[in-house]
């Protein structure tokens, strides 16, 4: 094909690129606003004694409609929504299971800490539902900061058999200092420090017991 033919296949193609461009806008660019990611943490504690056990960290299960990485909120009359242009750092199963990992490495003493990959080598386990994680407000219409409801059910067992050694209940709630999106955040960083601080206690005294009992 002849440089000149080739011309005149291609004006009429850039022609067409020009003309959907000069609709429809640019076709590398959006008018969406910018997505906030936010990553919530546990800090570190005072490690006790060594607790000479293996828990390895199930896959964490979550309540229908809450399993994805927008950062609830529920209102009064039970409608569930999300804050705009925010969204947590993973879907919420992985960012609760990274969550306990965290804590369970910097505020117990378990020999080591795996996740499922390893359940069959680990000699305990630890499962969690999280049954509320959103922010719910007092009325309606928004008006007010919301408070930061996390609920977490969780059990311990042995790896062995599957046997269940104990069940925990773990709920906290935290209000927002103010009606902002960082203020929320961190009500429920708090919540979940509070949640998940219950679940490595108990954890690990229900294991320091049954190695005990062994």
């Amino acid at each position: 094909m002849s440089p000149r033919s080739a011309a005149h296949l291609l004006l009429p193609a850039l022609a067409s690129l020009a003309g959907i461009a000069a609709c429809g806008g640019s076709l590398f660019h959006s008018n969406e606003p910018p997505i906030s990611v936010y990553q919530l943490s546990v800090p570190a504690g005072a490690l006790g004694a060594e607790i000479p056990a293996d828990l390895a960290v199930m896959p964490v299960r979550v309540r229908t409609g809450l399993n994805n990485a927008e950062i609830a909120v529920l209102y009064p009359d039970r409608r569930l929504d999300h804050f705009a242009g925010a969204r947590w750092s993973g879907p919420l199963d992985e960012l609760v299971e990274d969550l306990a990992v965290q804590a369970l490495r910097g505020q117990a003493h378990f020999r080591n800490v795996h996740t499922d990959a390893s359940m069959f080598s680990a000699g305990y386990w630890l499962e969690i539902d999280v049954a509320d994680f959103q922010a719910e407000y007092p009325s309606a219409e928004g008006g007010g900061p919301p408070t930061a409801h996390v609920h977490l059910v969780a059990r311990v067992g042995v790896s062995a058999d599957r046997r269940i050694l104990g069940q925990y209940d773990a709920e906290a709630r935290q209000p927002a200092s103010d009606n902002r999106l960082t203020a929320v955040v961190k009500a429920y960083n708090d919540a979940v420090d509070t949640a998940l601080g219950k679940i490595v206690a108990e954890a690990t005294d229900t294991v320091s017991k049954d190695l005990v009992r062994r």
